[in-house]
């Protein structure tokens, strides 16, 4: 189902933990720590960590999904959950580092190569998860300047929903849409005329990652 945009907000959303997803190879980065690189004279994390705290709705707690540089992760303040899994299992191995550590009845993952990504990103999940009493909120947002598409590393998570992702896992699967599909989702666009067209374009290389720089 797809949250209607402007429906009224409902009840105030429980605590929210939100999972600043760093934990890949960087291999299209050349192996390179991603959430390491600097963007404006900072590292990504960072960059994303101040971002999560300026949001309209701001997580109660705020966590760093990591598998190297730990102490590096660590320095920036927050907590570091690596991943439970070995060899870098994928994005599905961070949110299930999320969900094992989270402590509130919601966890909002995100990567750590979307620069730009919404500050309204978690209220509006919030708000369209328990209006839909949906398990899983995901972001669907421009990308080519197409119509929107879904951004399924931008999920808003029910606690509950950890050992459905611990069995999905355990069975091989890595895929998030083919585990997120299993649940009641609701999928929010972030496409109205007053949201950023960009705020959800990554950086795949450091190249991306310049252009993203240069070109607000």
């Amino acid at each position: 189902m797809t949250a209607t945009p402007g429906a009224p907000p409902t009840a105030a959303p429980p605590p929210i933990t939100a999972l600043l997803l760093a934990g890949g190879r960087g291999s299209r980065m050349g192996g390179v720590d991603k959430g390491l690189q600097a963007f404006g004279g900072v590292p990504l994390a960072a960059h994303a960590l101040a971002r999560l705290r300026e949001q309209t709705l701001v997580p109660s707690q705020i966590a760093i999904n990591a598998n190297r540089n730990l102490d590096a992760y660590g320095a920036l303040g927050t907590p570091v959950w690596p991943d439970a899994l070995p060899d870098f299992a994928g994005p599905l191995a961070g949110f299930l580092a999320g969900l094992q550590h989270c402590e509130t009845p919601l966890l909002l993952t995100l990567p750590c190569d979307v620069p730009r990504f919404s500050l309204s990103l978690c209220e509006r999940l919030a708000h369209a998860l328990l209006a839909q009493e949906a398990e899983i909120a995901m972001v669907a947002a421009p990308e080519d300047d197409g119509p929107p598409r879904t951004q399924p590393v931008f999920c808003l998570l029910r606690r509950e929903l950890r050992d459905s992702l611990a069995r999905f896992m355990a069975a091989g699967g890595r895929k998030i849409d083919a585990w997120t599909a299993q649940h009641r989702q609701v999928i929010v666009p972030f496409d109205s005329p007053n949201d950023d067209p960009r705020a959800f374009a990554n950086a795949n290389t450091l190249a991306e990652l310049r252009r993203l720089e240069q070109h607000p």
